[in-house]
Formats: C-alpha cells, structure tokens, sequence
C-alpha cells in the first residue's frame, strides 16, 4: 500500500542549505531537469538550483537524443539523471560521438547502477564530474554522495580497496547521521551488513494517517540493506523486503546482480525469489541481453558460481527485451514476480 511522506519546510530547507548547495552559482550555469517533478529527486533538484540561482532547462518528456541536444543549445553545465535515462545517454553518446563540453557535474541515483554503465560514462565523459546521489523521499532526498573525486580515484585506483567505493554510494553528506543494525537493534561496526538507520534534519519519517516512524533517538529505519566500510563509504544491498529466502538462507539479490552485470553479454539484471515447493523460494536472474547476443543460461550459472558460492546461484534464468521500471529507473520487482507466477517454467 502506497504511503504519503509528509515532508516540512524545515526538512527540505535543511536539506537544500545544510547538504546540497555551498555557494551560489556562476552567472553563466544551467542545470536540466528532466526527473519527474513528483519524485523527490525532481522536488530537490529544483529547489537546490533554484537556491543556487541557476537558470534551469526543463525537459517534461525524456528522450535521450534531446537531452544531449538540450545539454549543447542551452550550454548545460549540471543535470540530474536516473540509471535508464544514463544508460541510454551513454548510448547515444557512444554512437554520436558528442562530448558535451559545457557539462561539468552529472548526477546519478534513484536506483542501483550498474558498474559497468558506470565505466562507460566515466570513460566517454572525462571533464565531467560524476556524483552518485543516494536518499529517499523520507530524508527529504540525498543523504550520502560518492563525489567526483570519488569516481576519479576508484576508477583509477590499483588498491583493491579503493577500486570497490566505485559500487558504493559514498559517504553521508553533513548533517547525516547512519547507523547499521541488526535485526535484535544492536549497531554494528563496519564491514557489517544490516538495515540502515538515518538521522538529521532533513528527515521526515512522518507519514500521512500513520504520524512519526522515528525511534526514541530520532532514527528512521530505512528499510534498506547496507554495509559502513572502515573509511565511512556506504554501500546498499537492496530492500530487506527483496531478500530472497532459499532453504532458510538469506540471499540479498543484490549479491547476484553485482556479479552478473559484470559478464560481457549482459546489459541488465534483476535476481528476484519466486514461490518454490522444495526451496520455499527459488533464484531467478531475468537477463536483458546486450544487443545482438544471445547468452547461454547454463553459461552464466556458470560464471555465477565460480564468484559466489553455490547456495547463491541462479535456479533458473529468463530473457527479457527491458526490465520494467518506474519513472525514476527503479526496478519494479512485483511485476517480475507476477509475472513469472504466470508464465511457464523457462530454463
């Protein structure tokens, strides 16, 4: 059941003054915005360039070959983007050959980014600065950015160590707090997965006809899978609510989709849990293809177990054209589900 975020003034003021905006911005700066307004992400991103007092460029209708036009005619300098919206950019862009070079910083975020979309981008676009913005509408949007520097660094990096921030979504912005905990409420020391708590200013947890989810301190619990580093980067392992649970093992789908999206033949990945008599779930990897291949499942099985153990390898895996996405990229894992519930076995 949908539920409405109440969020206060002084939640979105905080967010915009105390995380977002540091200086006012150059005469000559314009930020396109092309996430909906009725996301959180949209609402932020208008608000912190309207603070900043850029001139903003509205694109109602995305479509990848005007943004890039809109970028050049209007002399962008920042945007905001979902994951799809990147990855068919970066297609364009490899296709065309346009380097955008008023484009200073683009923002990424609202749903888990593939690492290699992220090379790509990272590659084609070297004067771009490169910031992966991780909230919720609760939080009033961003609570933790991994920053240009960031992305400059772990691209580069030889240390295995740094490489991996790549995957993270960088650390909280200031004004955030972050607790991990585990299910009995203990907080847990980096390194350790569990649900993510967020405290600040900029956080709401109130809901319409529900009030405060807030705990006695202030926190509000996420709902989200995550892990601290011992350099304070944070990195999400999905919802709590996605977990897969096969032979009463746990099974962050995440997991999965971090390895599998690294085989050359594929180009997107959901791993999902459908009801199974034997497992009590199983593990399905529906694969889209990169264009023009058409992988082999036992392959990628395969390739699936030799990176992670075999408890965690996929029972089945399915072909689809596209995933199914909301407006801001995220995956719609129900409908996978549903679906899967109603069509025949496939592999």
């Amino acid at each position: 059941q949908p539920k409405a975020v109440e969020l206060s003034h002084n939640n979105l003021t905080s967010y915009v003054t105390g995380t977002v905006e540091f200086e006012s911005a150059e005469p000559t700066d314009a930020a396109l915005i092309c996430v909906p307004p009725y996301h959180i992400a949209g609402v932020g991103a208008a608000l912190s360039n309207l603070y900043a007092g850029r001139k903003m460029v509205y694109l109602p209708n995305f479509d990848a070959g005007e943004w890039v036009r809109l970028i050049n005619a209007e002399r962008v300098t920042t945007a905001t983007v979902v994951p799809t919206m990147l990855e068919r950019i970066v297609t364009v862009l490899e296709a065309g050959g346009d380097e955008l070079p008023s484009l200073r910083n683009l923002a990424y975020g609202g749903s888990k980014v593939g690492l290699p979309l992220v090379r790509r981008a990272l590659e084609l676009l070297p004067h771009v600065g490169f910031v992966n913005a991780y909230g919720l509408t609760e939080t009033s949007s961003t609570i933790a950015v991994l920053t240009p520097e960031d992305h400059r660094q772990a691209h580069c990096a030889a240390d295995r160590k740094v490489a991996r921030r790549l995957g993270s979504v960088g650390r909280p912005v200031p004004g955030i707090e972050l607790q991990i905990r585990d299910e009995d409420g203990n907080v847990l020391g980096p390194g350790e997965t569990g649900e993510l708590f967020v405290r600040g200013e900029q956080v709401s947890g109130r809901y319409a006809g529900i009030g405060s989810v807030l705990d006695e301190n202030g926190w509000f619990p996420t709902k989200d899978i995550a892990m601290l580093d011992d350099d304070g980067y944070l990195y999400i392992g999905g919802r709590s609510d996605d977990t897969i649970i096969r032979g009463g093992e746990n099974i962050a789908p995440a997991e999965l989709e971090e390895v599998l999206i690294e085989h050359p033949h594929v180009r997107d990945v959901a791993v999902v849990g459908v009801e199974d008599p034997q497992w009590g779930q199983a593990i399905v990897a529906v694969v889209v293809p990169v264009t023009g291949l058409d992988p082999d499942p036992d392959e990628l099985r395969e390739y699936v177990r030799k990176n992670l153990r075999g408890s965690r390898t996929p029972d089945r895996v399915v072909f689809r054209d596209e995933l199914p996405t909301n407006a801001t990229g995220k995956v719609l894992r129900r409908e996978i589900v549903e679906e899967l519930r109603a069509a025949p076995a496939e592999q």
